[in-house]
């Protein structure tokens, strides 16, 4: 058994209703995480859950004629059967309506009631019931709920209360001394701020329902829901007992991390390390906030009813894919944007064209050129060293990625080799090799070293994709698991001999318009053979006046100024699928440009590309943004396809073009 240990969670979800995309986002990350770890050695635990307390429960289920309890039954049945879809392999489902739950919560707040750090008074102030929240006054945004931005109520009732108050000093000491523990840094701030801004007493008990765990010590009582909720990370740890996997997985356990949305993490960084401390328990390592997932109308949320259903996705793209999407797509902590469109554009690009051809055509060339064996490497050359040198910075960046939760970023490491694979069978051209005796070594060279690209890339990409390695491996003709795992990641691996069993594309390329619904705003008219000739004369016509009309002279041409500028930030501008915001250096001028590539390029795959731009363009204003220029592409006539002008060499920012 390994000593190597790793817990991570993901918030436990509300059952009100089905979940959406963004809650498939951090699930996704938690599982390709533990898999990862696990792909390493680790001894891992991951947890999932349902938090089905609350007053908002009880009143939708009234409202439907059921019980609480019936209600939650059948929204967490569907939320178990979606991570089912999604190959989500969590170790433990919670449900904060399960007896061990209960009394876990009972019993560290029995155990913080003694310290004296709960005492009971009186409640009157503001709560927010969809978000369970309770507000002051000056926490409210022109009397609306600072969260969610809706009503909240005006609440009066005996309750008990929490002495955060007590440990804010100790919360912000630790926060200081822990850089790590708030990630990303744009949150420790928030919470730094908030803490330094003054800390009030939680109220952690509610008598104005029944639907929630009762107070130990006073059962008019129920225990307000996120002191029950959050205590679901040590429950099926079996705090309640401190039983082994307690003692592994939390007290001897330097890696456990907290994977929730910004939206909630005030909660899991500020309550949770409070509650933890009054109960003189450990506090995990890091708690993790990523961004939003955003549709053009802003932030998904069942309430507003604009979400989208990952199962229906699932169903029609398959899981791999949307899982690839979720974590190619969205920057580190920050907000993150979803459509349909871009999704098949990423999974046509990514996995159907450099990921799936690669297979496709090193199989195929193995198949026709080596009678279907990968045959053995006699002979190096330079390029052979390329490939070894490349998969082992590959492998440095992609570990340091991961462990930092990049995992956008340590995709696209993985996609270096593959673009380099693909780039290579046009280099070394197998089938020219193939027609010459004399270049036998070589062919061999390059069809092991293509066969090697892609079982490297598969292994990096287990953790991501887990439907994928087992059909890639297939057609390699791999099935000796030493050759699947982390321990065989380097370059240069025992595969030769082994017989390759070529078959359907992997990633099927998605017909968009199919896909999408696209249909034609208009019919074309039916016309005559004489109107067809008639309009074929005017057309050609037209045509040579256009064509004579678009010539310009040298003196115009010179006009435009090209030049040369390095990319050095970049992001998507809110609230659209298409545009970019782009940070440039020319020269010693920075330079801001919008430019509509968001459906080809991701912000951080764009960082350090010298692209070519018209610097002297007037500006003009995109999304109140004054965008300074713009830069040069070239794309298919169907606009499917787009690539940025670039150049070759290491030629300075500001030089000029022409």
């Amino acid at each position: 058994m390994s000593n190597k240990r790793f817990y991570v969670t993901t918030p436990i979800y509300y059952p009100s209703d089905k979940l959406h995309i963004g809650h498939a986002l951090t699930t996704t990350m938690a599982d390709t995480l533990s898999r990862y770890k696990k792909m390493l050695g680790y001894d891992t635990f991951f947890l999932t859950g349902s938090d089905e307390h609350g007053q908002k429960i009880e009143k939708t289920a009234a409202q439907a004629g059921m019980k609480p309890i019936e209600y939650t039954d059948k929204i967490v049945a569907g939320f178990q059967e979606l991570w089912k879809k999604l190959d989500i392999e969590y170790d433990d489902f919670i449900r904060t309506t399960e007896k061990r739950h209960y009394e876990t919560v009972s019993k560290i707040f029995t155990k913080i009631y003694e310290k004296g750090d709960i005492y009971k008074s009186e409640y009157e102030g503001f709560y927010c019931t969809p978000c369970e929240s309770f507000f002051t006054e000056r926490q409210l945004e022109e009397g609306h709920c600072p969260d969610c931005g809706r009503k909240v109520d005006v609440v009066r009732e005996e309750s008990y209360f929490f002495k955060m108050s007590k440990y804010a000093d100790d919360l912000i000491a630790y926060i200081e001394s822990h850089p790590h523990f708030i990630r990303p840094e744009t949150r420790k701030n928030e919470m730094l701020s908030f803490l330094k801004s003054g800390l009030e007493d939680l109220c952690v008990s509610r008598t104005t329902f029944d639907w929630g765990i009762p107070v130990p010590i006073d059962d008019k009582h129920v225990i307000y829901v996120w002191f029950d909720a959050l205590t679901n990370y040590l429950t099926a740890l079996d705090y309640l007992n401190e039983g082994e996997l307690y003692q592994k997985f939390w007290q001897e356990n330097d890696e456990i991390v907290h994977l929730v949305g910004k939206d909630i993490v005030r909660f899991h960084t500020i309550i949770w390390p409070i509650i933890l401390m009054a109960a003189d328990i450990k506090i995990p390592d890091m708690v993790f906030a990523h961004g939003w997932l955003l549709l053009d109308g802003g932030k998904m949320s069942k309430s507003k009813g604009n979400v989208v259903d990952p199962t229906a996705l699932i169903d029609k793209y398959g899981s791999d894919a949307i899982r690839y999407f979720l974590l190619r797509e969205m920057p580190f902590g920050e907000d993150g944007y979803y459509s349909e469109e871009a999704l098949v554009l990423r999974t046509n690009t990514d996995l159907a064209n450099d990921y799936g051809n690669l297979l496709s055509r090193t199989t195929s060339m193995i198949d026709k050129f080596c009678g279907g064996i990968i045959p053995e490497k006699t002979s190096e050359d330079d390029v052979d060293k390329e490939f070894a040198d490349l998969a082992g910075d590959i492998k440095e960046a992609y570990v340091a990625n991961m462990d930092n939760l990049q995992f956008g970023k340590a995709l696209q490491e993985v996609w270096k080799i593959i673009a380099r694979g693909n780039k290579y069978i046009e280099e070394s051209a197998p089938w020219a090799l193939a027609k010459d005796e004399s270049k036998a070594e070589k062919l061999n060279a390059v069809m092991y070293n293509l066969a090697e690209t892609i079982r490297v890339a598969t292994i990096y990409l287990s953790p991501f994709m887990p439907a994928t390695p087992a059909k890639v491996f297939d057609q390699l003709g791999i099935d000796e698991l030493g050759l699947k795992s982390w321990d065989s990641i380097d370059f240069g691996a025992a595969i030769q001999g082994i017989k390759v069993r070529r078959k359907d594309p992997i990633f099927p390329r998605i017909d968009a318009k199919e896909a999408l619904k696209v249909e034609e705003t208009q019919e074309p008219k039916k016309e005559s053979k004489k109107d067809s000739k008639k309009d074929s004369k005017k057309e050609s016509k037209k045509e040579a006046a256009e064509e004579g009309a678009n010539l310009i002279s040298f003196d115009e041409f010179f006009k435009t100024e090209l030049k040369v500028a390095e990319i050095v930030a970049a992001e998507k501008v809110e609230k659209t699928d298409k545009l970019l915001k782009l940070s440039l250096q020319v020269g010693e001028e920075k330079r801001i440009i919008v430019a509509g590539i968001a459906l080809h390029y991701a912000p951080d795959e764009l960082i350090g590309k010298k692209i070519i731009i018209v610097a002297n363009l007037k500006p003009a204003k995109l999304r109140g943004i004054e965008s300074q220029g713009m830069l040069l592409a070239a794309s298919t006539s169907d606009k499917k396809q787009m690539t940025l002008l670039t150049v070759d060499s290491d030629i300075p920012s500001g030089s000029k073009v022409g």
